[in-house]
């Protein structure tokens, strides 16, 4: 995760925030074979802000803060329920703890996402294809900070549990 600091980073926001929030919520991930964490319960389109919302959220912070990326830029996609609001939130909060950054709520956010000049967090496979420079930012701070969260990978014989 080094490799943020001093680049410039787009965070996926939907993506990585539910993943987290499926982490800390006790939810399985799957880790898939390209090394990247991702969340099987299929909130993005029913997506509420909870508490682990915000934990979610100070948990991205501490970790922008610790390894001090250029420049942040949150994208959430407008046409989910009040995306707007939450990217007024993110950009409050950014601006407080003084971490340069920008949140916005647009139509598509695969336009910005693919071809993004600097680094990309997402564990969205078609972004993950069609992008030079990627970070599995939410499987970083699942390993890190929930050590609790069910994590499976498909074998042969079937979903197997790397954690429990």
């Amino acid at each position: 995760m080094q490799k943020i600091s001093g680049q410039e980073l787009a965070i996926d926001g939907y993506n990585v925030i539910i993943t987290i929030e499926a982490a800390l919520s006790g939810r399985p991930l799957i880790f898939g074979d390209d090394g990247f964490l991702r969340d099987i319960s299929v909130l993005s389109s029913n997506f509420r802000r909870t508490r682990r919302t915000e934990e979610s959220l100070r948990l991205i912070y501490a970790l922008l803060k610790e390894r001090k990326p250029h420049r942040t830029m949150f994208l959430f996609d407008a046409p989910s329920s009040k995306s707007g609001r939450l990217a007024q939130e993110v950009k409050r909060q950014l601006q407080e703890m003084d971490i340069p950054g920008d949140a916005e709520a647009i139509r598509v956010p695969e336009d910005i996402l693919i071809g993004f000049p600097g680094i990309v967090a997402t564990s969205d496979t078609a972004i993950i294809d069609q992008s030079a420079r990627i970070v599995d930012l939410a499987g970083f701070l699942i390993r890190q900070r929930v050590p609790s969260a069910p994590i499976l990978r498909f074998k042969k014989s079937g979903l197997v549990p790397i954690r429990k």
